[in-house]
């Protein structure tokens, strides 16, 4: 079987993984591919890829994709798998990611996940049960009210909604954790039955062997400092005109890469509906915050290892250091 085929047959869920990997994750801009690339090599592993975003062809700059250097050094799997137009889930890459360990381990090498996307991070370490497909126009109309209560209101309501029907799942979920709890209302709605019922058992389960998961930490002003750095450097390297051929050449995109930070600020912006300037600065704020969302993700899960990163260490100093952990 071929990276991303989807031929095993995961009826009840997928499980935690297996064997032992390592993953090295952070927030957006904290140095994730350098470091990786450098602990592949000390490692002698390949790399699959941990972010959701980069599963898709054609979206390059702004998710920060391995280069072609990086790449021709280390194997690199689970990149540019489908067209941006195309929806692939967390149950797609799970599977995806399965596979891709079992033929690297199968040919005597080590694995190492590198990327920010946590959820994917706790299905790998979790498992995941597996919910009905999702049911988009609920998921639009329950957005709408969201948007027409307004702000602290809406979710307010809508984590309310969940505590109803669902106090287990409301308990976990914070109430800005809109993307998830819509997901919990919907499973209810379809099934009649709590999301956390199905969840429980793959919640208590733990990935089997001795993983070593790390985390790259920044001091907030520094991380902040290095998001704005990095978005000047996207648009420098051709973001908009990256997003111009991508409309061209796909039309819309699917629902899940127009959302991506980066290209969904310039989607709109080729669109006419917002100024450069304030293209720009809406990029950088909502990656921001898209970081602080990450962090709060990595201290949520016991694995983790928060690794304190500063200027003074160097790419390659980093992974001799995560080389030398316990």
């Amino acid at each position: 079987m071929t990276e991303g085929s989807h031929q095993t047959d995961y009826a009840d869920g997928i499980p935690p993984l297996g064997p032992s990997c390592w993953f090295l994750t952070g927030p957006t801009a904290s140095g994730k591919t350098r470091v990786g690339v450098e602990l592949a090599g000390l490692l002698g592993a390949e790399i699959i890829s941990l972010d959701s975003m980069a599963l898709y062809r054609d979206m390059n700059i702004a998710t920060a994709k391995p280069s072609a250097e990086d790449r021709q050094r280390i194997p690199h799997h689970l990149l540019d798998l489908v067209d941006p137009t195309e929806e692939f889930s967390l149950a797609d890459y799970l599977q995806a990611a399965h596979q891709a360990v079992s033929q690297i381990q199968a040919a005597g090498h080590a694995v190492l996940f590198v990327g920010g996307t946590p959820l994917y991070l706790k299905g790998l370490l979790h498992g995941i049960s597996q919910g009905p497909p999702p049911d988009w126009d609920f998921r639009e109309q329950v957005r709408q009210e969201v948007e027409q209560l307004g702000g602290q209101q809406g979710r307010e309501v809508l984590h309310q909604r969940l505590a109803d029907v669902d106090p287990l799942s409301a308990h976990k979920l914070h109430r800005n954790d809109i993307r998830r709890i819509i997901r919990a209302l919907e499973v209810y709605k379809i099934t009649g039955q709590p999301i956390s019922h199905s969840q429980v058992h793959f919640e208590e389960q733990q990935s089997a062997g001795r993983h070593k998961v790390m985390a790259l930490g920044w001091p907030r002003e520094r991380l902040h400092e290095r998001i704005e750095a990095r978005v000047d450097q996207m648009f420098i390297d051709g973001l908009e005109d990256e997003v111009r051929g991508l409309l061209e050449r796909y039309g819309e995109l699917g629902r899940t890469a127009s959302q991506a930070v980066g290209y969904r600020e310039l989607i709109a912006y080729l669109g006419e509906q917002v100024p450069r300037d304030e293209t720009v600065e809406q990029v950088k704020r909502r990656t921001r915050q898209f970081a602080r969302r990450q962090e709060t993700w990595f201290r949520s899960l016991q694995e983790c290892h928060q690794v304190d990163q500063s200027d003074d260490i160097q790419p390659a100093d980093m992974a001799r250091q995560l080389l030398e952990m316990d």
